[in-house]
């Protein structure tokens, strides 16, 4: 089944929890004598355990899934946007920045589980060539920054995010007064950051954590002064 639109209420790993409109793809191995699969029942068991969700939570739904649609193996893809409280760095306004996340987890025979935790965040990149070569001023832009992790133990959805946001030139806060503008701006000017640059500093993070065993990092950069994007990938296993 895909396109699966249900609530949600997703536990991150600090204990935080909210309720999303999240996004499911459910599927099950089939054996080769069988037409087809129950499809009432994927959403028998998402209904019994959508309210206890998240990253390091799924083997629970899982092993139903699993048991209830008689397979040998069960995939799910689960995405909703998250949102994490931020003040901004000069007035202390608060408001609501976005990630966007994607779990997605599979079970065999043996009810091992594997799981892959996305979070997608803003941020703000600055060029160190346009600050190089001009006499005053930099072009900057916003920009997208994507992990995709595999964890030994959970990684939460917050600690990912944040890490993705302080790779970048700057920060992006949801709420702006002039003060902040100023920090913002400069702060971004004394950063200054290639998108491949922002990539190489996050796969550093991700090597200096023994509990991430592979992931894809990618930064795409929405150009300020060219008709197309900046971005650049790292995919690794350890």
């Amino acid at each position: 089944m895909s396109d699966v639109r249900h609530p949600a209420t997703i536990l991150d790993r600090d204990g935080t929890s909210q309720p999303v409109p999240a996004v499911f793809r459910m599927t099950v191995a089939l054996p080769s004598d069988v037409k087809g699969t129950h499809m009432s029942r994927f959403l028998e068991v998402l209904g019994t355990h959508h309210h206890e969700l998240g990253p390091g939570r799924m083997a629970g739904f899982m092993k139903e899934l699993r048991s209830t649609l008689n397979a040998e193996q069960a995939r799910v893809e689960m995405s909703f946007p998250w949102y994490v409280r931020k003040a901004a760095p000069i007035s202390g306004g608060v408001g609501l920045l976005e990630y966007g996340v994607t779990i997605e987890v599979e079970i065999g025979p043996d009810d091992r589980v594997e799981e892959f935790l996305q979070v997608t965040a803003p941020a703000t990149s600055l060029c160190p060539c346009s600050k190089e070569i001009s006499e005053y001023g930099a072009h900057n832009q916003r920009c997208e920054l994507s992990a995709r992790v595999q964890c030994s133990e959970p990684v939460g959805i917050a600690e990912l995010g944040a890490r993705l946001e302080s790779s970048a030139s700057c920060e992006v806060y949801p709420v702006l007064k002039r003060p902040d503008e100023k920090f913002v701006t400069e702060a971004a000017f004394e950063n200054p950051k290639f998108v491949e640059d922002i990539i190489r500093d996050l796969a550093l993070e991700m090597d200096g954590d023994d509990r991430i065993l592979s992931y894809r990092i990618t930064s795409e950069n929405f150009e300020s002064i060219h008709g197309h994007n900046a971005w650049a990938e790292i995919r690794r296993s350890k």
